[in-house]
């Protein structure tokens, strides 16, 4: 049996699309990776992150925010960053783990000045598909993508 690839999702606060991505891989992907998620921040998981992941069959209620030190010592085949903060205020890990950079937008940013949740569920909906569209593209999106930076 090939070990899974170790996968780290890295965003901001490790709050919505890093968390996204992290459920998405391990539901779609989980006989091939390994994935982790965390933030240069620790902020809260967000609610709406968990409600649209829910309504996708997908449970990210249980996943934790952690802050990149509590993932420093593991050995990683990727870095996914999914956040232009992430991308830039990246640590170097051990193991020069190529690093990858995939932008997606920041539905509680995008959303901050709507008030109808119905509009606000949209925006994370759509970020949701964009992960798990990519997620779905994953090992092969990983090793075009590093080749590519």
């Amino acid at each position: 049996m090939t070990e899974k690839l170790r996968v780290l999702f890295l965003c901001t606060g490790n709050s919505c699309r890093s968390q996204m991505a992290e459920g998405w891989s391990r539901h779609l992907k989980g006989d091939l990776i390994e994935p982790f998620s965390a933030g240069v921040e620790v902020k809260p998981v967000d609610p709406m992150a968990v409600k649209v992941m829910a309504e996708a069959g997908v449970d990210i209620s249980s996943q934790q925010s952690k802050h990149v030190s509590a993932v420093m010592k593991v050995r990683f085949d990727y870095v996914v960053t999914v956040c232009s903060h992430a991308r830039e205020t990246c640590p170097f890990f051990p193991g020069n783990a190529p690093r990858v950079h995939v932008e997606f937008d920041d539905p509680p940013f995008v959303s901050a000045d709507i008030e109808d949740e119905r509009d606000k569920l949209a925006i994370y909906r759509r970020v949701r598909d964009e992960i798990r569209d990519f997620v779905s593209g994953l090992p092969a999106a990983l090793t075009r993508s590093s080749a590519e930076n």
